[in-house]
């Protein structure tokens, strides 16, 4: 059976596909399983061996159902559910399942600031969407298969017998702790910190390493994001927001805390995902969440959700482990 698995976008929620990929080429007899993604998101399904083929969206849509025609799918699994895939579904005319979003729920839910949508983690929610082809959920972890490379090239002698990675980068403001909450978290880590994100918060990470000198080195927009992903998978535990890099390093059996500002896993589904180890640590308070997908400010310019983050619990489940 010639099986598509559709989700375009973003990291967070493609990381979440692979237990689908996992499960249908282990549990669908004679599988042949595609995925199909924006070109940018390509590297979280690099040497994943439970794909047959990536399929890349193309700059028209027509030119992605040219694709798609010319390799004539059995099924179609769509795990985005959008207008895009909704075309792709009409004219290709394949048989297929689709995830659902609860849109309205989920608006409901921010608006009233109560939880209307089913707690079910994203990847069981895409799982049903396989369901019809005989799927069900194997209790594995997602899968990330990094790359090759060595610790003596990506950190100083002081970061190499062990550390903790702390994933600062995060695509909106209100997902990131304020540097000095960083700066007092890291001051009271038992271990060397490595500080990780993208060039957008080198500046911040320049900022904690000042502080607290040669126990935090800022590694923010000089490592790639599969040299990052490395030294993830070598961190002795992980502090991150919710982006990306810290939903990745789920894949890897490391203790994980989980920090929420102006968003909550639960409404969206991805508190952390077979991980043995974890703290998800948030403030309770009435404005969150505030949005879905986080903000560039704190709409009652008050921050309180992670200015107030308590710092103890944190630093004390890192030092326990």
């Amino acid at each position: 059976m010639k099986i598509l698995v559709i989700r375009f976008s973003s990291m967070g929620d493609i990381i979440y596909t692979t237990p689908v990929v996992r499960c249908l080429k282990q549990q669908v007899p004679n599988a042949e399983v595609h995925f199909l993604t924006k070109p940018a998101f390509q590297y979280i399904y690099n040497n994943n061996p439970y794909l047959d083929k990536l399929l890349l969206l193309k700059p028209t849509l027509a030119e992605t159902i040219a694709d798609i025609k010319a390799e004539q799918y059995d099924y179609i699994v769509d795990l985005h559910n959008n207008l895009r895939t909704a075309i792709i579904k009409l004219r290709t005319g394949i048989k297929s399942s689709t995830y659902k979003k609860h849109i309205v729920r989920k608006w409901l839910s921010l608006k009233l600031r109560k939880q209307l949508v089913p707690t079910t983690h994203l990847v069981e929610r895409y799982l049903e969407a396989a369901a019809p082809l005989g799927v069900k959920n194997d209790g594995k972890p997602i899968d990330y298969h990094v790359g090759e490379h060595r610790l003596e090239k990506l950190l100083p002698a002081s970061h190499q017998q062990g550390f903790v990675a702390f994933v600062i980068g995060a695509t909106h403001f209100t997902k990131r702790l304020p540097n000095y909450k960083i700066v007092n978290i890291c001051r009271d880590l038992n271990l060397p910190v490595v500080l990780l994100g993208g060039k957008d918060v080198q500046a911040n990470g320049n900022e904690v390493a000042t502080a607290l000198g040669k126990k935090v080195y800022n590694a923010c927009g000089i490592t790639s994001l599969d040299e990052s992903v490395f030294l993830v998978s070598k961190a002795q535990s992980i502090i991150g927001f919710d982006t990306g890099l810290t939903h990745i390093a789920e894949a890897f059996d490391r203790p994980i805390v989980s920090v929420w500002g102006g968003t909550v896993p639960e409404l969206l589904g991805v508190q952390p995902y077979m991980v043995k180890d974890v703290l998800v640590a948030g403030t309770d308070i009435s404005c969150r969440p505030c949005s879905k997908f986080g903000l560039e400010k704190c709409p009652l310019g008050h921050f309180k959700c992670m200015n107030d983050m308590p710092e103890a619990p944190i630093t004390s489940f890192v030092n326990a482990r």
